[in-house]
This record gives structure tokens, C-alpha cells and sequence, in this order.
């Protein structure tokens, strides 16, 4: 994906795009490809993809919520910063914390967020186990990017998010986790609002968006159905 794509392609998400923020996810790919060479941070290198499988692709949360509103977020196993840094480089509104287990990515963050002149985002150092114990209800939503499995993933950040917030993991295939995930669901007091599916420009290839919405009891949950999926092709 060239530059141009990109800023057609993330335009029809609704979002806008400047010069500004065009220069910021420029500088970010020349940190992430020169702190890669000290560091596991991708595996993806090349300039087309990174704009695509890494940029793009966390831009598509914008397909699942309203991200022009001044909430609180929280990107859980951040690794070297998706969705996270790039939410909010084209989402100055949000405040937003970055988490992940390895301190290695916590500094390389930490010099992005710097170099950026980012503001109202942080990213701490500790295992999410550990962090939601100390953010119980404090986020409007809690994403997550290729992290661990659903079923894990919602025991994990659904007690973050507040009543009426919102978890959405951001996976690929989902069938199986889907199935799995169905008691953790309902077990933390929450609906599996839909599931909205669609392909990545010019690979294809499948991304899933998890809509699970918190609410105040059992009683709002059931009887919900688990397999509506919303396909909304690019």
C-alpha cells in the first residue's frame, strides 16, 4: 500500500487525514524500522506493508466505534505499538495507555511517544494480569491486536472497561475462539453486540472486529444469539 493508497483507503473509513499526521506515521515507520534492527518489534519491514498490515489495519477499529469522542482507551499487548500509537496520532482527542509485558517495547514506545510529541498517552511496563487488577471499570474501551486467544483475552480486559464500555479485540480468523468465549462472556456480565467482518484492501485477506459491550447484569444478556455476523466488505 503507497502513500496515496493509504490516504484514499483511510479517507473512505470517514477518517481525516493531514500533513501533520501523515509526517508522525512517516517518522513512526523510520523508529520501527530502526529499533527493529536491536530488537524483535515485526517481522513486517517493507514500507508497503507496514502501511498496510500494521497502520491501516489498526485504523479499522474507527469500523466498530465512534473514535471522535473524548474517551479513555486502553491497547492491551501493545507490542510495538498497534493499534495504540497509531489510534493516536489520527485521534488526538483520546487519552490512552499502552501495556505490555516486555519492557524492551515499553522504551521503544516511550521514544515514539517522544519523538512524536504525542499527549495524554502512556504505555506501562507489566503483565495485563496484573494491570487490570488495578483498572477495574476505569476504560471506555479496551482493545487488543493479535494478542491471545478470546476466551482469555475477555477474562482479562472486560473487568477493565466501564459498565457500557467496550471490548474489541481486533483478530483474523475467529470461529473457534468465538465458540469458546461464549461462557466468559457471560460469566463478566456482557453481550456479544456483533461482529462486524471484512477484508484488507488489496491482499484480502479476513479481519474480524469483536464487539463485546459490558452491561449492569445477567438479566440484559440472554437470550442473545452468538453468530450474527455483519460482513462489511471494503
Amino acid at each position: 500500500m503507497n502513500k496515496e493508497l493509504f490516504i484514499e483507503e483511510v479517507r473512505k473509513l470517514g477518517i481525516a487525514v493531514d500533513e501533520d499526521k501523515l509526517d508522525k506515521l512517516e517518522r513512526y515507520y523510520e523508529l520501527l524500522i530502526q529499533w527493529n534492527e536491536k530488537m524483535n518489534l515485526t517481522t513486517i519491514t517493507k514500507k508497503e506493508d507496514v502501511y498496510l498490515k500494521h497502520f491501516y489495519d489498526s485504523l479499522t477499529l474507527i469500523k466498530a466505534y465512534d473514535l471522535n469522542q473524548n474517551i479513555s482507551v486502553c491497547d492491551v499487548g501493545t507490542g510495538a505499538g498497534f493499534p495504540g500509537i497509531v489510534l493516536k496520532i489520527f485521534f488526538d482527542n483520546i487519552d490512552i495507555t499502552l501495556v505490555d509485558a516486555l519492557n524492551k517495547r515499553i522504551n521503544f514506545l516511550n521514544i515514539v511517544i517522544k519523538e512524536l510529541k504525542l499527549e495524554n498517552i502512556r504505555a506501562i511496563h507489566a503483565r495485563v494480569e496484573e494491570f487490570a487488577k488495578e483498572t477495574k471499570e476505569k476504560f471506555d474501551l479496551v482493545t487488543s491486536r493479535a494478542v491471545a486467544k478470546l476466551n482469555v483475552l475477555n477474562e482479562l480486559c472486560i473487568p477493565m472497561i466501564k459498565i457500557d464500555g467496550y471490548f474489541i479485540p481486533m483478530k483474523a480468523n475467529i470461529e473457534e475462539e468465538i465458540e469458546e468465549s461464549k461462557n466468559s462472556i457471560i460469566k463478566l456480565n456482557s453481550i456479544l453486540e456483533n461482529i462486524i467482518s471484512f477484508n484488507l484492501p488489496i491482499e484480502n485477506s479476513i479481519r474480524n472486529l469483536i464487539i463485546i459491550k459490558k452491561v449492569n447484569s445477567t438479566k440484559e444478556i440472554y437470550p442473545r444469539k452468538f453468530d450474527k455476523i455483519k460482513k462489511q466488505p471494503l
